[in-house]
């Protein structure tokens, strides 16, 4: 396997692992091939992405290779949040945001633990439209990432602080499982709906 091919399978593979990124020592056991031959195609993967000025980038946390935006793009990302048709967000998404918003600074881990299911795509979705962004790492092994909410979360539902979101029912206990779960999720649409109405109104005036 020449190390162009590498290359190409490291970049597919960083791209499905997501924030998790992989290892030195994983991509060599995936792909069957010398730590020494992957670490010379992650530098020339690096190399690319810095030479073509690709849209991303190659760097490593705490011993893991990922794939990220580049922050100087971020205005571009900012666009393409308020253009006409990129504003929605799926269910899993707002319930993903939900947890994020009450429950900041969380994990991935922690919020598919309520949840119940796998979150990297909300999360994607997400903070590419900058509503959650990294907010430090979590003690312990691994160093998780913790998310939390960012100007421009406050901004799209018109609050000028995180103690203006709606209330949240008392019986939602901190286990959010079945049906408090979903009670949990319907009162943040509701909250986030209302809001949301309130702005578009007052546009209107």
């Amino acid at each position: 396997m020449s190390l162009s091919e590498i290359k190409g399978i490291i970049e597919g593979l960083l791209f499905v692992a997501g924030e998790d990124g992989l290892t030195e020592e994983q991509l060599a056991k995936i792909l069957k091939v010398e730590r020494e031959t992957i670490q010379d195609a992650l530098n020339d993967l690096e190399r690319d992405f810095k030479e073509v000025n690709r849209g991303l980038q190659l760097i490593e946390i705490a011993g893991s290779y990922q794939l990220t935006t580049k922050p100087e793009h971020a205005i571009y990302y900012q666009q393409l949040v308020e253009a006409p048709g990129h504003t929605g967000l799926s269910q899993a998404a707002l319930e993903t945001l939900a947890i994020v918003a009450y429950k900041q600074p969380i994990t991935r881990v922690e919020i598919e633990e309520i949840r119940g299911v796998k979150t990297e795509k909300a999360i994607q979705t997400l903070t590419a439209k900058l509503l959650i962004k990294d907010v430090g790492r979590a003690e312990g092994s691994g160093r998780a990432i913790l998310y939390g909410t960012t100007k421009e979360f406050l901004d799209c539902f018109g609050l000028k602080s995180l103690k203006e979101l709606p209330p949240l029912p008392d019986q939602v206990d901190e286990g959010l499982l079945g049906e408090e779960a979903d009670l949990f999720f319907k009162k943040f649409e509701e909250g986030m709906e209302t809001l949301l109405g309130d702005e578009t109104r007052e546009n209107k005036i």
